[in-house]
């Protein structure tokens, strides 16, 4: 009864790494593809669930002799389910008709639930699961590199002041390429007056034209234009 109550710290730390672990391998691939959550926030969501349910299984154990007292695991680790909703809503992204940001959005929904059972010390699962996800995102994307798109994946920087009509304009001018499409992108504040905007593309070739990245670099109020890779 004290084994089960009252876990040694071995148990405890293993699965917390084991949540990391899983966690990190999905949001790794997440990173690679360039989606506002990665790996960092994989990781924190997994271990952060698999806290939630060492807490729900073992935080109270010190009231279980206490007369009327009922252990409900399940009572506090289920508001995860309903909470990591609103993490995941913040990754999705909606221009137009276009909707960018639901896989991310999932992988953050899967990441949780396998915390919650490296937590609970439901190991087998929580593995097959991740494997699962982790393969099936790999495979996609490389099926859809070879066969279904020709297109390569380019990211490009640019540094301009904080004026929304410049991103319209940047926007406007790439789009104008019909070899060219706009997956996602993103904006980060450098400084107050000046934030960098990431554009993750995809092309037909390997680099961006020369003209491209003049004609971006000549608008008003742009300080850099740099493709990445």
């Amino acid at each position: 009864m004290y084994d089960v109550l009252y876990p040694s710290y071995w148990v405890l730390t293993e699965r917390l790494f084991m949540a990391a672990l899983m966690g990190g391998l999905i949001g790794w691939e997440r990173e690679l593809n360039h989606s506002p959550a990665g790996f960092r926030t994989h990781i924190l969501v997994s271990v952060g669930s698999a806290l939630i349910m060492l807490i729900s299984i073992y935080g109270f154990s010190d009231f279980a002799h206490l007369k009327n007292f009922v252990l409900d695991p399940s009572r506090i680790s289920a508001q995860v389910v309903s909470g990591i909703g609103f993490l995941g809503a913040g990754t999705i992204l909606r221009q137009g008709v276009t909707v960018s940001g639901l896989t991310t959005a999932a992988s953050l929904w899967v990441v949780a639930a396998v915390g919650l059972s490296a937590g609970a010390g439901y190991y087998f699962p929580a593995v097959i699961t991740t494997l699962i996800v982790f393969i099936g995102l790999i495979i996609r994307r490389w099926l859809d590199r070879m066969f279904w798109n020709k297109k390569t994946r380019a990211v490009l920087e640019v540094w301009a002041d904080n004026d929304e009509s410049r991103l319209s304009e940047m926007v406007s001018i790439i789009g104008r390429n019909k070899s060219i499409s706009i997956k996602k992108l993103r904006i980060e504040e450098d400084r107050e007056d000046m934030s960098k905007i990431t554009f993750i593309i995809k092309i037909k070739g390997t680099s961006l034209e020369a003209q491209l990245l003049e004609e971006l670099q000549h608008l008003e109020g742009i300080h850099r234009v740099e493709q990445v890779y």
